[in-house]
């Protein structure tokens, strides 16, 4: 397979996914699509996770209740797919994308919240980039349906994380540490697959610059 359409670019993502991810994932649609409910739950886990852990931040509760209702809304539709196609939901091992990720998230606050905030609209925009691949070129036409027409709220979600960091820390800092952070999001998808099977929606696989 040719490598993926520069159209799918995201900015902030300091290096695109690879051909041979697109083709694991096309290869595997059954997979993709519960591995992809997984992900739609563990959003909306993730914005409600921010609103426990800050409950005095008002507006931040009020801007990401939203998102989580629309998460979910995300998952009915994925999981409405699976019925209709009998595909049975169940556990699958992760990535260790997610965890990668976490890792780079500093203790202390303030900069805990920032960094959170800003791995989250990082997954995000990741999501986007490979949800628009897959809407581009998978056959399926049902499947390029779905991806893209999650598109436009994929986007909407990082710049809403991206936007919260801006009005609570201000653009320099919030720059600052995407330009320390963004890197760290690609070295966390470099690899090759240990067995086809693993292929996740943030599984391995990027493209690098020669």
């Amino acid at each position: 397979m040719a490598r993926p359409e520069t159209t799918t670019k995201v900015k902030w993502l300091t290096a695109p996914s690879s051909a041979s991810w697109l083709e694991q994932a096309i290869a595997r649609p059954e997979l993709l699509l519960i591995d992809h409910a997984h992900c739609e739950r563990k959003a909306a886990g993730v914005a409600l996770r921010f609103m426990f852990r800050y409950p005095s931040d008002g507006d931040l509760g009020e801007r990401l209740s939203p998102l989580a209702r629309e998460e979910l809304s995300h998952y009915e539709r994925v999981w409405a797919l699976m019925r209709d196609r009998e595909i049975a939901p169940r556990p699958l091992p992760a990535p260790a994308y997610g965890a990668a990720l976490r890792a780079q998230v500093r203790r202390e606050e303030p900069a805990r919240l920032l960094d959170s905030l800003l791995m989250a609209g990082l997954i995000e925009a990741r999501s986007h980039e490979r949800m628009a691949l897959l809407a581009t070129h998978s056959p399926d036409p049902a499947l390029r349906a779905l991806y893209g027409d999650l598109l436009a709220s994929e986007a909407r979600h990082f710049g809403l994380y991206w936007g919260l960091c801006e009005e609570r820390f201000g653009r320099e800092a919030t720059v600052a540490r995407l330009e320390e952070l963004a890197p760290l999001e690609s070295v966390a998808l470099r690899g090759t697959l240990a067995h086809p099977d693993l292929v996740r929606m943030h599984s391995v696989g990027v493209a690098l610059e020669c």
